[in-house]
């Protein structure tokens, strides 16, 4: 049953982010990804409710949770997860791990996009 709750709220999130990012635009300049900004800081808000708040104080069920953060909070951006586990760390005085979190999923995931990039353009794409 959890991954129903996954699959619907994940589905949500989905369509939330392509809403906001778009209606961002409405207002900004699409010079800049504020768009991405937006849904990133978003979600990294919403599961700190659900996590610091709701969940610690036992407010919502199991299956709530699940569909509210790995659900529609991963449907709707990955980033909080890694803001909750990176602050996680902070929390715990696990400096060390929460910068090599915030270096390995920083740029080492820029790297891998940049490296398929640089594959696809050697393969004639892009």
């Amino acid at each position: 049953m959890n991954y129903f709750f996954v699959f619907v709220g994940a589905g949500i999130g989905g369509i939330v982010r392509y809403w906001g990012s778009n209606f961002v635009y409405k207002f900004l300049s699409p010079t800049f990804p504020y768009g991405t900004l937006f849904v990133n800081i978003l979600g990294s808000f919403i599961i700190g409710i659900v996590m610091y708040y709701l969940d610690s104080r036992e407010l919502i069920s199991q299956e709530l949770r699940i569909f509210l953060t790995v659900g529609f909070c991963g449907g709707l951006t990955t980033f909080s997860t890694f803001s909750y586990e990176t602050i996680n760390f902070l929390k715990e005085k696990e400096f060390l791990f929460a910068g090599l979190n915030i270096v390995s999923n920083v740029l080492i995931t820029l790297f891998a996009l940049f490296l398929v990039y640089k594959l696809s353009k050697l393969l004639g794409g892009v």
